[in-house]
């Protein structure tokens, strides 16, 4: 298989690795129903992982809800304020350092991108709202003493029709929270976002679509990176801060770089080559640059011994050949 060449050359670079900036070599440590136990914190120090993000949830009933609910009994303990507290302090015992991610559930699983009220007092109700719930977590990042704490995930309408509130909400997030600040905007989003120079790092969710080929080569793959590359570098350049990938990754399936983002039950054919491919390739692309920061992967399940595996065409890289390509990177940087 040409993924074992791909190893091999992991291998062989770590020699000269030594000089290498350390990155954010992160995965997205997905909410559970149940607390963090040191058995499932081993296989993320295993891969070498330098950082997790913790992700606890909002969630609002359809797009033009204005209502967000979170911290409620009826939630997994990982999405709660508690579970996400006694997952970063077990991450911390363990040497990893963590970006603490809020994000919103909407009902269905509908893009959060689109949420977008109609009445100004909808509008007025969303921003009490998401305003609990953010400060909510800003007070937990700020006690729990987190490295980096993601302001939003993927809400561009949200930002596009009231950048006033949120230029105001990240002056008021600084008030209580101390550490560095970013935020998650999708693939198609991150150029018109307008508060990045109030930020310390430009986030992207690296859903970025690279190649209509059913099994691309790594050499096809970074060249379908080269149009999207240099705008992000051109950003970093211009606003002067580092890009980091709040998140990145790739179905084990088919045509898994012709459109990264789905998350649909698509039965595309299980490929974990083409899994282990892609991840190559957007290693090899942005971990040597200075101004890229490093990446945390979609997605990682606290339950290492049951997550992916030979049937699961879904992100998780757990059990598959992609997991030891994140491995050998990681310990690289």
């Amino acid at each position: 298989m040409r993924i074992i060449g791909f190893l091999l050359l992991c291998l062989l670079q770590l020699s000269c690795a030594g000089q290498a900036v350390p990155k954010m070599n992160g995965v997205s440590f997905v909410a559970s129903r149940q607390e963090v136990t040191q058995e499932h914190v081993d296989p993320v120090v295993a891969v070498n992982a330098s950082h997790a993000a913790v992700m606890p949830f909002g969630f609002i009933r359809d797009l033009s809800s204005p209502k967000i609910i979170f911290d409620s009994e009826r939630q997994w303990y990982g999405e709660t304020k508690k579970g996400a507290k006694q997952y970063v302090e077990l991450l911390h015992k363990n040497g990893i350092r963590v970006m603490l991610k809020p994000q919103i559930w909407v009902s269905r699983g509908e893009f959060t991108g689109s949420i977008k009220m109609e009445a100004e007092e909808d509008w007025k109700l969303l921003e009490s709202t998401y305003e609990d719930f953010i400060m909510t977590y800003a007070g937990l990042a700020e006690e729990a003493n987190i490295d980096l704490f993601c302001i939003g995930t993927e809400l561009e309408q949200f930002i596009k029709n009231r950048p006033d509130y949120w230029m105001a909400l990240v002056k008021k997030i600084k008030t209580v929270y101390t550490g560095k600040l970013t935020y998650a905007a999708n693939w198609d989003e991150y150029t018109r976002t307008p508060f990045w120079g109030d930020l310390d790092y430009i986030g992207i969710d690296a859903y970025f679509p690279l190649s209509e080929e059913k099994e691309p080569t790594v050499e096809q793959l970074k060249a379908g990176w080269q149009k999207w590359k240099k705008p992000i570098s051109e950003l970093s350049e211009k606003i002067g801060k580092p890009i980091v990938f709040t998140e990145f990754g790739y179905r084990s399936m088919d045509y898994t770089a012709k459109k990264p983002w789905l998350v649909d039950r698509t039965e595309e054919r299980v490929n974990f080559e083409a899994q282990a491919i892609a991840t190559q390739a957007i290693f090899e692309e942005f971990w040597p640059e200075d101004w890229f920061a490093g990446g945390y992967i979609w997605k990682w399940f606290i339950d290492h011994d049951e997550s992916g595996g030979l049937d699961c065409n879904r992100f998780t890289p757990q059990n598959k050949d992609a997991e030891e390509v994140i491995r050998a990177h990681y310990k690289m940087y």
